[in-house]
C-alpha cells in the first residue's frame, strides 16, 4: 500500500500496543515501523532495476525481518526512551507489530510480499490496489480523533479499535467484491464462447467498483474490464504475447528474471526497432481498447553482449487521462 496508508496503519497498531502507556509516543514509532519496511526502495538507486525490482517487498517484508529486527529497533528506542514507562520488551513487541502489519496489508495488493523469505513465494491476493480512499480516509480520520483524545481518555482506545476494525472489515469486503467480479467476468468469458488457460483479476485503481481482468488465450492474451454498474457483457481486447520477438534474449538471466518477476504475465512488443517487456499485472495506460502502452514496460537493451532493462518512464499527463477515463467507465460507462 502506499506511505500514507502503511503509516496509519503502523500508528493505530502503534496506539494498540502501547499507547495506554506511552501516550502519542506510541504512534510516533508506530508510524515509523509502518514506513521502515519500504525503504528498500533505496535500492532503485544502488543497482540495477531488475534487481530492485526483486528486492521490493523481499526480505524487509518477510515474518523473518520482523523477528529480527523488532527488538533491536525496540532496544534502540528504548534507550532514547529511558525515562519512560515503557521497557525494551514493551518497544521490542510494538516494533514487531508495525513491521508485520505493513507486509500483511501488501499481501492483499497485485505486488504482493515474499512474506516468507528467504521461501520462493510471493503471496498477491489482488484485491485492493495500492492506493485506496475508501480504506484509508476513515482509517485516518478514526486516527485523528484518537490521537486528540489525552492518554487515559477511554475514547482514545475506542476510536483506534473503530478505525483498526472498519478498515479490516473493507478489506474483507474487497475479497467478496473480487469474488463476484471473477465471475461474472467468467460468466461472459463463457456466453461469448471464448476458451482461456487462467484468468487474472484486480481491481483498478483508487476503488474496487471497477475490475480489470486477464485472461490467458493461448497465443495471446484478452484484457477486459468489468463494473458492478454495468448491464452489458464483458468486452476483451487481445494483445498477442509475441514471445518469440525476443529470440536469443529469452534465455537472457535478466529476462529470465523478469518472467519470474511476472509470473508469466508479459507480452513483448516491437517499436521502431526497440523490444519492448510488458508486465501486464497492473494493466494499461488509459481504457481505450487500442492502447498499447502498459504501466510497467521495460525497455531491452542490448549492447556489448550485455542486456540493458530500462523501466519507461510515466507522463504525468498519461496517469491524468486514465483516471478521467477510470472515473467514467467505473459508472457503468
Amino acid at each position: 500500500m502506499d506511505s500514507l496508508t502503511q503509516i496509519v496503519l503502523g500508528a493505530a497498531v502503534g496506539e494498540a500496543v502501547l499507547g495506554n502507556k506511552v501516550g502519542n509516543k506510541a504512534m510516533l514509532y508506530g508510524a515509523i515501523a509502518g514506513t521502515i519496511p519500504d525503504l528498500d526502495v533505496l535500492a532503485n538507486y544502488v543497482t540495477d532495476s531488475v534487481t530492485a525490482i526483486e528486492l521490493h517487498r523481499g526480505v524487509s517484508h518477510s515474518i523473518f525481518f520482523s523477528v529480527i529486527f523488532a527488538p533491536i529497533f525496540g532496544w534502540l528506542i528504548y534507550k532514547l526512551e529511558r525515562n519512560g514507562p515503557a521497557t525494551w520488551k514493551d518497544w521490542s513487541w510494538l516494533m514487531f507489530w508495525g513491521l508485520f502489519t505493513h507486509p500483511i496489508l501488501d499481501a492483499f495488493t497485485t505486488w504482493g510480499t515474499q512474506l516468507f523469505w528467504p521461501f520462493d513465494l510471493r503471496l498477491a491476493f489482488q484485491n485492493i490496489f495500492v492506493i485506496d480512499p475508501l480504506y484509508t480516509l476513515p482509517f485516518l480520520a478514526f486516527l485523528i480523533m484518537a490521537l486528540r483524545q489525552k492518554r487515559d481518555s477511554p475514547m482514545r482506545g475506542r476510536y483506534n479499535t473503530l478505525g483498526l476494525t472498519v478498515s479490516s472489515a473493507y478489506l474483507g469486503l474487497t475479497l467478496v467484491l473480487k469474488g463476484i467480479a471473477f465471475k461474472k467476468i467468467t460468466d461472459s468469458l463463457d456466453e461469448q464462447g471464448i476458451a482461456y488457460h487462467e484468468m487474472d483479476i484486480r481491481p483498478s485503481p483508487f476503488n474496487t467498483i471497477l475490475w480489470s481482468a486477464n485472461v490467458d488465450a493461448g497465443d495471446a492474451y484478452l484484457i477486459g474490464n468489468y463494473s458492478f454498474f454495468d448491464d452489458k457483457p464483458v468486452e476483451f481486447s487481445r494483445y498477442p504475447k509475441n514471445h518469440e520477438l525476443l529470440g536469443s534474449l529469452a534465455g537472457n538471466d535478466k529476462v529470465l528474471r523478469l518472467k519470474k518477476i511476472t509470473e508469466g504475465w508479459f507480452t513483448i512488443n516491437e517499436k521502431n526497432g526497440q523490444l519492448f517487456f510488458n508486465d501486464l499485472r497492473f494493466g494499461l495506460m488509459s481504457l481505450d481498447p487500442n492502447e498499447q502502452q502498459f504501466a510497467f514496460n521495460y525497455k531491452l537493451v542490448a549492447t556489448g553482449g550485455e542486456l540493458l532493462v530500462e523501466e519507461t518512464p510515466k507522463l504525468k499527463r498519461d496517469a491524468k487521462k486514465l483516471m478521467t477515463a477510470l472515473w467514467a467507465r467505473m459508472w457503468g460507462n
